[in-house]
């Protein structure tokens, strides 16, 4: 089981990790950032709309509300679109996990998937499939952007955690 701590952790290393992936998605030319490579959604932009959606339908399903569809990738003609339709749902995610008690962290979440089939999860284990999904597709777009010749990102938790701890022996 998972405290608030750990989960906010978690929901901090995969915004900086996003953000990571997301600067080296803005370096493309716009029809490689469209361009279907046959990935399990597509390509960079599919995948990215992958992500964001999940985060996002997670974060109404935390909040009671169990969303029938996904995001489609055609709503987002750029990157900068859809970075900016991304910074929403992080703001609204760390609004609502500001207010999110530390006994919520273990209670359950009842839900529906896109299908329509309910099923009902602790809190923490959802939010740390969350980072999980996160991770996984981070992965396929790193991928990706080999595949298409932009340069290479490191998002691992490893270097989010040693980045963190230099911030904070620099101090202010």
């Amino acid at each position: 089981m998972l405290t608030k701590e750990d989960l906010g952790r978690l929901l901090e290393y995969t915004v900086w990790a996003n953000h990571r992936v997301m600067r080296v998605a803005a370096t493309l030319a716009p029809d490689d950032f469209k361009r279907d490579l046959g990935s399990s959604h597509g390509g960079v932009r599919g995948t990215l709309t992958h992500m964001m959606g999940a985060e996002w339908i997670w974060l109404e399903r935390f909040k009671g509300v169990s969303p029938t569809r996904g995001l489609d990738e055609g709503e987002f003609p750029d990157v900068v679109v859809l970075r900016d339709r991304w910074t929403l749902i992080e703001q609204h995610r760390a609004d609502w996990f500001r207010s999110l008690r530390e006994q919520d962290a273990t209670g359950p979440v009842a839900f529906r998937t896109l299908a329509g089939a309910a099923f009902e999860a602790p809190l923490w284990e959802l939010l740390q499939h969350v980072a999980n999904h996160a991770s996984y597709h981070r992965g396929q777009v790193v991928t990706l952007l080999r595949q298409l010749g932009a340069r290479t990102v490191i998002t691992d938790m490893l270097l989010w955690d040693r980045e963190r701890r230099a911030a904070v022996e620099e101090g202010p």
